[in-house]
This record gives structure tokens, C-alpha cells and sequence, in this order.
């Protein structure tokens, strides 16, 4: 099984490549899911069972500062993170298990260099003409590529972001941003929907993987850019 370390300088591979699968009536024709709006992504092809990536683009292996052949034998869930672990692995699942045909996914990665980015990721599942499932092919997008640094919020749902992510309560927000505890619960309501998050320490998670708050400050604040 997969697991959720990167790849270090010295990589271990699961096991050798197989070639890669067939391409998937889904896909367009520039290699980006259709419907796809950017024309950046860049592809690898993974088995559906243990998620080890049989084949890559070189540019998805220099994301990770790997060759295309020695990013063979990693683990998808080794070189991809997601603020919500069990999601991204459970997204997986339900493509391997027909249950879906493909997902979109916030995650992060590790460079070459050591240093982290953003990424949006989108799974698809292959299937031979008879149905049978043979493969998963994931598009990479990083985020300078895709829509940066995730949502831009207006400023009092910048406040309530900042103090969800300090540990404040809902009646402490609401004392303190003069609101309603059910007008912080609405904001917190539509944030976690906007951020795809099931809770609030997703929701924190998230927009630090995101990168929304300034580095190394506390209390967090969210950065100029992300606020409207």
C-alpha cells in the first residue's frame, strides 16, 4: 500500500514500469480531460489497484525533480498530498472501483528542490472496450498554471477564516466581528462548500495548502491578494 511520504533523493520504486494504457474515450485530443480549461497539464499513468505510476510525461516527473523513467514505481499517494489525506485516497478508490470516472482534487507536491507547491489534480479512469478497468491516467496542473492560490474571499469572510484558523469559537467570532452566531455559522457554511472541506480543520488545512495566509505570522492572517 501507498504511502503518504515524498520522494526523497535516493527514490525506491514499488516495482519496474508496464507500459501504459490505452487512451481513454474521455480524453481529448491536446491529452487534457475534456472540459479541461487549462492546456498546461501534464499526464502520467498509474495501475488502478496500488496507484504506481506505470508511465509519465516528463514534464509531470520534473514537477517532482524526477526523470520520466525514475518516477515509475512511485506511488500517486506518495508524491501527491492532499490537506484531507483520507479524501484524496478515498477519491482513488472510488475510481478504481467504478464508482466514479474521474475527480478534481486540490493537492500539493514536493519539488526537486525540497520546496512545496499547489496543483490541482483530476483522475480518470481507463477501461478497455469490453469495460474492464486497466488503468488510471491523472493530469497535473500546477497552480500558477491553474486558477492560483484558491478562492478570493470578501473581507469579514477573510476575518472568519483568520479566526477559525486561530481556534476561535463561533460565539467568540461573533462577539468579536459584531454578527450573529448564525451569520458565522452561514460564512463558515459557505466556506466549507467553496472550499470542498467537511469541517473546520479542513477548511484550515485547506487554505494553508493553498497558501492564503502569510507565512510564519500569528495570529494568521490572509494574505492582500485573497481578500476583495
Amino acid at each position: 500500500m501507498a504511502t503518504t511520504s515524498f520522494p526523497d533523493a535516493s527514490p525506491h520504486k514499488k516495482h519496474a514500469a508496464t507500459p501504459a494504457p490505452p487512451a481513454h474515450p474521455d480524453l481529448a485530443g491536446s491529452g487534457a480531460p475534456r472540459g479541461a480549461t487549462s492546456a498546461s497539464a501534464c499526464t502520467a499513468h498509474a495501475s488502478p489497484g496500488d496507484l504506481v505510476v506505470t508511465a509519465a510525461e516528463p514534464e509531470f516527473a520534473r514537477q517532482f525533480g524526477l526523470s520520466a523513467d525514475e518516477i515509475c514505481g512511485y506511488g500517486l499517494l506518495d508524491l501527491l498530498r492532499s490537506p484531507v489525506p483520507a479524501r484524496l485516497r478515498g477519491q482513488f478508490t472510488a475510481l478504481s472501483s467504478g464508482r466514479c470516472r474521474r475527480f478534481t482534487e486540490s493537492v500539493t507536491g514536493r519539488d526537486g528542490a525540497g520546496g512545496s507547491f499547489c496543483a490541482e489534480v483530476t483522475g480518470v479512469a481507463v477501461r478497455n472496450p469490453s469495460g474492464d478497468l486497466v488503468g488510471v491516467v491523472v493530469f497535473l496542473r500546477r497552480a500558477s498554471d491553474a486558477v492560483s492560490g484558491g478562492p478570493v474571499l470578501s473581507a469579514l469572510d477573510a476575518q472568519v477564516l483568520e479566526g477559525v484558523a486561530s481556534g476561535q469559537s463561533t460565539v467568540q467570532l461573533a462577539s468579536r466581528l459584531y454578527l450573529s452566531r448564525q451569520g458565522i455559522e452561514y460564512r463558515v457554511g459557505q466556506m466549507l462548500r467553496r472550499f470542498d472541506a467537511p469541517n473546520r480543520p479542513a477548511l484550515v488545512a485547506r487554505a494553508h495548502a493553498l497558501g492564503m495566509f502569510a507565512a510564519g505570522q500569528w495570529p494568521p492572517r490572509v494574505l492582500p491578494e485573497h481578500v476583495r
